[in-house]
Parts: structure tokens; C-alpha cells; sequence
């Protein structure tokens, strides 16, 4: 029986290989040990070496350890946070290989953004890819569903604010080029 693959044909110094020294372990442990193994000090280390592992995976396999109470709901909720994660985004890079990003964590990035604007905040924020860039970047529609105070009296700056923070919040701190972006103003709310 082999130990595993990739010790598998690893020889000793004495030109023993491991695999001879781990079959041996019962017989040499009875008594029946050859010449070779009663003297062999590289062959006494790889056997105590490997019993010491025989040992351990016994322990383990006899313990009866049942799984927390709570680790199908653990599991349930990381299923959950996958799926709300929604499609991924490929970033531009520099280096060889592809950096990702969900829409989900770029809608917080641009919802933040408008959020900075006084008199703005973000709802609800839907990003959509609709191709890629020649530079390997997403390329974007976003849709902010947006809530403006009663007090705003600039509405038109307010809203022209949100889509210069909002283009630049793309490009800068996510490096999406952003093709299209709607801004929907949906509700009112009085300022306490």
C-alpha cells in the first residue's frame, strides 16, 4: 500500500524506499523484522516517523466528534451570500491573469458615492455588464434608484453631482468604464 502519491519511489539513503518501510510496519512491530531494519538508523527514523502518523490517524478516526448545531445554517447562509453576490466583473490589470469583482460589491462602491452628495441618498443601485472593453474591462449600465430631501431646492445640480461622482467612483476606485448610467429619483424624505 502506498503512503501517498507523492511519496511514492521516495528512496531513503540506505536505498530503502518509504513505501517498503510503511508495508513493514506491522511485521517489524511483531518482531519480524530483517536484518536491514534492526540496524538501519535512516530506516528506525522513517519507521517512527510513520507511526507516529499511524498513531495520530487513529486518534482521529476513533474520535467521535459530532458537527456544531449550527453549521447547516453556517452553510446555508455563505449558499446565500453567493447567490446575492450576483455576476462577476472582470477588472483591468496590469499583470498577467483576470481580477473579479461581484456587481454586488460595485453597486456599494457607487451607492456610496452618491450617498456623499448632500441632500442624496442612494437606494437601490443595478449594475449590468453589456461587454468588454479593449482594454479586458467590463464594460457597465448602472440604474440608482435614488431618495432626494424635500429641501433640495437644486435638484438639477444635486443629480448632475451624482452622476460626476458616480462615473468618476467607477472609473477610479473600481476601473469599470461605466456606458450608460440611469438616475431615478423615486422618493421624497424631509430632513430632521
Amino acid at each position: 500500500m502506498a503512503v501517498n502519491q507523492a511519496t511514492e519511489g521516495y528512496e531513503l539513503p540506505c536505498k530503502r524506499n518509504l513505501d517498503q518501510v510503511w508495508e513493514r510496519l506491522d511485521a517489524v512491530g511483531e518482531g519480524l523484522a530483517d536484518e536491514h531494519e534492526l540496524t538501519c538508523p535512516h530506516c528506525r527514523t522513517a519507521r517512527e516517523s510513520l507511526l507516529a502518523l499511524h498513531e495520530a490517524t487513529k486518534e482521529l478516526v476513533a474520535e467521535a466528534e459530532q458537527p456544531p448545531p449550527d453549521l447547516v445554517g453556517r452553510i446555508m447562509s455563505a449558499v446565500r451570500a453567493e447567490v446575492r453576490r450576483g455576476q462577476m466583473l472582470s477588472l483591468p490589470t496590469s499583470e498577467p491573469g483576470t481580477v473579479e469583482v461581484s456587481e454586488q460589491a460595485v453597486a456599494v462602491v457607487l451607492r456610496f458615492a452618491a450617498d456623499a452628495v448632500d441632500g442624496v441618498r442612494a437606494r437601490r443601485c443595478r449594475v449590468r455588464t453589456v461587454g468588454v472593453g479593449e482594454a479586458g474591462e467590463s464594460l457597465v449600465e448602472v440604474e440608482l434608484t435614488l431618495a432626494m430631501s424635500m429641501g433640495n431646492a437644486s435638484g438639477g445640480e444635486a443629480l448632475a453631482q451624482v452622476r460626476a461622482r458616480v462615473s468618476a467612483a467607477a472609473a477610479a476606485r473600481v476601473g469599470l468604464r461605466l456606458v450608460g448610467l440611469d438616475l431615478v429619483v423615486d422618493d421624497i424624505y424631509e430632513v430632521e
